[in-house]
């Protein structure tokens, strides 16, 4: 294990925006930095973008951080140059694919390309290449040989292990092994980078230059990356022999190896549950092997406190994009004068990355700290209107679990029913709502977030003021498709609660005299549905609608064969039929 004393430095002071360039940097008077931050999206210094966010962290951490947004990828020399263009940092570069996954980013569900990119300058598709994370990695080992090198967000996130990729209709392994990383961060990266970054900070004042030293079996110092919570890396498939249970300091869980997976489907639904469950839990070590090398992934790192998100999101975000920029960003107007009250959603979906990102654990902001910031965009332009105030779904502000969730097997804390163990107060939240329209300066406040509608039904004094108060003329919510078995599948309530919620949404809306929609997502191509399903689901809206499924990496559903029935049994699924041509590799 790593036995260095961990340095706590002085915050440093936060600069307008975080340097992109050497003549930024010397500015704020910096010789170097500590570490390089390199993103697939325009850089914005708003809390939705994740490496501006990150960066910011890591700064009031005393660290100086530098960010390069979109770097020119085309053209290998370009790219370099705009790696190296604030010289070599000091400790580690951090790579992320951006906001989305560059593949969804760039191509639709049935592999069409996209023709617009809303993270970057003009709307602009190709700022960022398809499976950028591979990429950027790449243009940071040319630039800086040796540095260490570490990936996060949800295009690595998701690819921590074995992963069924869409756009070549094939298993992929570990992206540890494609970027050639020393380290992945898995789901929200605080912890983790202040982690790293503080271990090799202990271990650059004992020899100073970094790069002076090699690597041996992967690492700079002995135990270097052991047991950092919220990561994977390689380990020599040797080191872990068959009959180990521990590993840095946790019991050890096995999963399918790589080529299990690839022989076997029922190996890697396998895998994908294990998967699940032990991020839910966050107690237990996993290990896939992979010829020579595994891939070892430590527990979850625990959610942010409240005090922590508090300070987190305190810091002095300008919410603008990087001056740089001469046309607009259209994601900015989207997310502007949003607030984010929390992070997690307890829902489970089996299609959705959240419960492998953000996890089901609900992580919630204070009520001053939601008010500070409402307050600090009512002074901003346009900060009149606030967009949004929620998070994963707007009424899981402050929900717990007030059971034990490290021995929690349940798939999902709302279905097929609501647990007994999941507490939230949703009139607390619509008083937080209430106190956020009452800021001087601010005229409206939405819930553009959506509900989820099953728990909206628990309440309703709050379903009525989300409806008759926070709902501009139209509400998001999810369905997502009204056939039992095809619910079933997607671990989404029947339509008997989404209903009573239409019911229920259109009395509100006409006791507050107003004319209002609920905009509800729905999938089509779901592994498991069929035409017929489809042709009810038609039916029942009288016209044909609806979103096609666009697998993520780590989606369990997602186009293979197999479905979970209950605990170690399995069943066949039908296929969805591909459409399009594969997108180059």
């Amino acid at each position: 294990m790593f036995d260095l004393a961990l340095p706590a430095r002085t915050p440093l002071p936060q600069p307008p925006f975080l340097p992109t360039t050497r003549a930024e940097m010397d500015a704020l008077g910096w010789d170097s930095l500590d570490i390089l931050l390199v993103t697939g999206d325009a850089y914005v210094d708003h809390p939705a973008f994740g490496v501006p966010l990150l960066g910011r962290w890591l700064t009031a951490h005393g660290y100086r951080v530098g960010i390069v947004a979109q770097p020119r990828w085309k053209d290998e020399a370009q790219g370099l140059s705009d790696i190296v263009r604030m010289g070599r940092p000091r400790l580690f570069a951090g790579v992320s694919a951006g906001a989305l996954d560059s593949m969804l980013a760039h191509y639709t569900a049935f592999r069409k390309k996209r023709h617009d990119d809303a993270y970057t300058p003009g709307g602009k598709a190709g700022a960022r290449p398809n499976r950028a994370v591979v990429v950027y990695a790449g243009l940071v080992r040319r630039a800086f040989p040796g540095l260490p090198l570490l990936a996060g967000g949800i295009e690595a996130s998701l690819r921590r292990i074995t992963q069924y990729d869409f756009w070549s209709d094939a298993l992929r392994r570990s992206i540890l092994f494609d970027a050639r990383l020393d380290i992945l961060s898995c789901g929200m990266g605080e912890r983790s980078l202040l982690d790293v970054a503080r271990r090799l900070d202990a271990v650059a004042e004992i020899v100073g230059d970094l790069a002076a030293l090699e690597a041996v079996d992967g690492e700079l110092w002995p135990g270097l990356w052991d047991g950092i919570p919220g990561t994977a890396r390689l380990v020599k498939t040797a080191s872990l022999p068959a009959d180990l249970r521990e590993a840095d300091g946790c019991e050890l869980v096995r999963l399918p190896s790589h080529d299990d997976m690839l022989a076997d489907p029922r190996a890697y639904l396998e895998g994908s549950i294990l998967l699940e469950r032990e991020t839910h839990q966050a107690r237990r070590a996993l290990v896939q092997p992979n010829g020579e090398r595994s891939v070892l992934l430590m527990p979850p790192a625990a959610p942010l406190t409240t005090e922590e998100l508090d300070a987190l999101y305190n810091l002095p975000f300008s919410r603008l994009p990087h001056p740089s920029y001469k046309e607009p960003i259209p994601a900015v107007e989207m997310i502007a004068t949003s607030i984010t009250t929390h992070r997690g959603c307890g829902g489970g979906c089996s299609f959705c990355s959240l419960a492998l990102h953000q996890g089901r654990r609900i992580a919630s902001r204070s009520r001053e700290s939601v008010l500070d910031e409402a307050r600090r965009i009512a002074s901003l332009p346009r900060g009149s209107s606030i967009s949004d105030v929620g998070g994963p779904s707007a009424n899981m502000w402050g929900a717990s679990c007030r059971l034990d969730p490290s021995r929690c097997r349940r798939d999902s804390c709302l279905y097929p029913s609501i647990c007994k163990g999941f507490q939230v107060d949703q009139r607390a939240c619509i008083r937080l709502l209430r106190e956020v329209q009452a800021t001087p300066g601010v005229k409206h406040v939405r819930v553009a977030s959506g509900v989820r509608f099953d728990l909206a039904l628990k309440d309703p004094t709050a379903l009525a003021a989300y409806t008759g108060e926070f709902t501009g003329g139209q509400l998001k919510i999810a369905p997502e498709h009204c056939v039992p078995e095809v619910l079933d599948l997607m671990r989404k309530p029947g339509m008997k609660p989404f209903e009573d919620f239409l019911a229920a949404f259109v009395r509100y809306s006409e006791e507050h005299g107003k004319e209002q929609y609920v905009i509800p997502y729905l999938m089509s191509a779901f592994p498991g549905c069929t035409d017929e399903h489809m042709r009810r689901l038609g039916d029942w809206l009288a016209a044909p609608a609806g979103a096609v499924l666009h697998p993520h990496a780590r989606h369990r559903g997602h186009g293979h064969v197999l479905r979970p029935l209950r605990p170690g049994r399995l069943a066949p699924l039908r296929r969805p039929q591909r459409r399009g041509t594969p997108p180059p590799a």
